[in-house]
């Protein structure tokens, strides 16, 4: 049996096996890829607007740098600028923004915390009347339980005459209290309280009174809220 010699493919041949070319369609209006995309780029545009007006609602304030006492005057190391966001124009309108211009000489009228933001109701300007720091000891049943720091209390001392020992006088009013640590069990005058008052230099007499009475449990000490 005679075989057949094979055959060279020619060039025609090739090009018939070659497949067709398809053209690569452009995304029409339909495609749900196209709306995808559109609303991923305005999503961010909204955010970022979102983000720029936020900032621009912060409001600058003033906040304590460290723990400030009653009765302290601040420097300007005692503060450092914040920005905080108010819900509220008259929140804000409640703390001391840094754009004002603070007075030279404010006094805290009671303690602040570190971080704590500056209500203006807490300060007060100075008059110019140095104080003095005086510790007294009370007995415990003879001072309100809830005094601290920054606290505002009268101080009654009871006469010294047995017979009229129920006549008390009003020797110290409306003094801010520095510091009223809690005495515990392990002193030994846990039966008593240690108050640390800020008294006027200008009430020498009165301050010695007290002096004098607090030795001999004639001191009473009443808050003012």
């Amino acid at each position: 049996m005679s075989r057949k010699p094979s055959r060279t493919p020619s060039r025609d041949d090739r090009l018939l096996d070659v497949p067709a070319a398809t053209r690569t369609r452009s995304a029409g209006w339909r495609d749900p890829r196209l709306w995808i995309g559109v609303a991923l780029v305005t999503g961010s545009v909204v955010a970022g607007a979102r983000i720029m007006a936020g900032a621009d609602d912060m409001t600058s304030v003033w906040a304590a740098s460290g723990d400030l006492t009653a009765g302290q005057t601040l420097q300007a190391d005692d503060l450092a600028a914040t920005r905080v966001r108010f819900d509220d124009a008259a929140d804000a309108r409640r703390y001391l923004a840094v754009d004002d211009e603070l007075p030279s000489a404010l006094t805290l009228t009671r303690p602040l915390a570190e971080g704590e933001l500056v209500p203006a109701a807490a300060l007060g300007e100075s008059t110019g009347d140095d104080t003095v720091s005086v510790s007294i000891a009370v007995p415990a049943e003879h001072v309100p339980t809830d005094l601290t720091r920054g606290s505002r209390v009268d101080v009654w001392v009871i006469g010294d005459d047995p017979r009229s020992r129920a006549a008390a006088e009003l020797v110290l009013g409306d003094v801010v209290i520095l510091d009223a640590p809690v005495v515990t069990d392990s002193f030994a005058s846990a039966t008593s309280r240690q108050l640390v008052l800020a008294v006027p230099q200008a009430e020498e007499e009165s301050l010695a009174a007290v002096l004098a009475a607090s030795g001999d449990d004639r001191v009473r000490v009443v808050g003012r809220g």
